[in-house]
């Protein structure tokens, strides 16, 4: 990242001012666009909440089961707090993105870093299980600032650099989960509450400067904001686009199999491969870095020649064919080459998929359109690996991945037909 895409440098030129018209004058201290590599004004600071967000996101998701443990709960409760901030996660996240469409990005963003304060916070202060609960609920019902963030991107963006600004924002979570950890750690050697302290504080401190820096992008390279249809506030409550929805299972089928892979590696790779803690630690390190790499700078490149559908596709296909190998791979020869092809093609399927979700649907549906995704996508992330689990048994099958790469197979044929429909 350069000092502008981390959002530093900040001024509040005629670029900035042509660029985001009567909406200019509200928020100083802007990037312009012509020193930054071509980055539109705003994006540095949609970027830094973001990545500030996933950093408190990352202090506080390690350590809170062995933290739980302190109030003396169960296992099952222990789980019931993680799931709590997913489940809320789900219901919420279209919800606010839709909200996000008839009242602006920035509104969200606010509630959705000032939500993680509160949780955050909550869950440092609680003496037992309802209030670390009740912490766990409400930063998970507040937690849209990816699908929001997502969907400022694309208010932003020409459609020849959508992808490359959803990449950009897919690698604030390597971010996230490299600072965060690293943080709660150091904070945790002065007293089991101040990570979570701490992860408040910086979600407050993210607050303020996002209300000052953050622009509302909603209507910018419009005559007008398109907002909801008619319905009133009974139309929040609706689903996504009815020509989006194959290309939301998509997402869906691709997260469920990912994340099987993700929640049985370290067990398969020990008993088929001989990997032990620091091997399987060091294989997820490596699929992270990947996956930043090929959505910070791999993607964009591909989407230019080839087009957004294309390259979704392919990344499919590379999820299949790794996959398949995985499957099969009892030494690291075969292990390594599939390892590749599947983090490659999860970095591709993952910027490309909200790039085309975006791109297919109208500005003022953008955010409902990415809060499915988003909600289907943590909807995947407890399919996937209780499934996966169950495949995998106690003598380490290839079939979580046998499975995954079948279901990839079957939503890669569906994107054929939808990304050529939609077209």
């Amino acid at each position: 990242m350069t000092e502008g895409q981390h959002g530093r440098g900040w001024g509040s030129g005629p670029t900035l001012r042509r660029s985001l018209g009567p909406q200019a004058g509200k928020f100083h201290g802007l990037p312009q666009a012509g020193k930054f590599h071509g980055l539109p004004p705003g994006f540095g600071s949609i970027w830094m909440a973001v990545a500030v967000d996933l950093v408190g996101f990352g202090i506080v998701l390690p350590i809170l089961p062995i933290y739980a443990k302190r109030f003396h709960i169960s296992s099952f409760r222990a789980a019931l707090l993680v799931a709590a901030f997913s489940g809320a996660s789900f219901v919420f996240s279209p919800i606010w993105g839709r909200i996000s469409d008839r009242f602006g990005r920035k509104p969200v963003l606010l509630v959705s870093l000032a939500g993680t304060a509160v949780g955050s916070l909550l869950t440092g202060v609680a003496s037992g299980f309802a209030l670390l609960l009740v912490g766990r609920i409400v930063d998970g019902a507040s937690g849209a600032s990816v699908s929001v963030a997502q969907a400022a991107a694309a208010d932003l963006a020409k459609p020849s650099e959508r992808a490359r600004l959803f990449g950009l924002l897919g690698a604030a979570f390597g971010v996230g989960f490299v600072a965060g950890p690293a943080l709660g750690a150091l904070a945790a050697l002065w007293g089991p509450r101040l990570p979570f302290y701490l992860a408040a504080g910086l979600a407050a401190l993210n607050t303020v400067i996002a209300a000052r820096r953050l622009p509302e992008t909603l209507g910018v390279g419009s005559k007008a904001p398109v907002g909801l249809q008619a319905g009133g506030w009974t139309g929040l409550l609706g689903g996504p686009p009815a020509r989006l929805v194959p290309l939301l299972g998509v997402a869906f089928a691709a997260v469920v199999a990912f994340s099987g892979f993700e929640a049985t590696f370290a067990l398969f790779g020990q008993r088929r491969l001989g990997f032990g803690i620091a091997s399987a630690a060091a294989v997820f390190t490596a699929v992270g870095a990947v996956i930043v790499v090929v959505q910070a700078g791999a993607v964009a490149p591909v989407v230019r020649r080839v087009g957004e559908g294309r390259t979704l596709i392919a990344g499919l296909l590379l999820n299949v064919l790794g996959l398949a190998l995985l499957s099969a791979a009892r030494s690291w020869a075969v292990a390594a080459p599939a390892l590749l092809a599947l983090t490659v093609g999860q970095g591709v399927v993952q910027t490309t998929m909200a790039s085309v979700l975006a791109g297919r649907a109208a500005p003022g549906r953008r955010g409902r359109a990415l809060g499915a995704q988003q909600s289907a996508g943590g909807l995947g992330r407890v399919v996937g690996p209780a499934v996966g689990g169950a495949l995998l048994g106690v003598h380490a099958s290839g079939w979580p991945y046998v499975a995954g790469a079948a279901l990839t197979l079957a939503a890669a044929v569906v994107a054929v037909g939808t990304v050529r429909e939609l077209s």
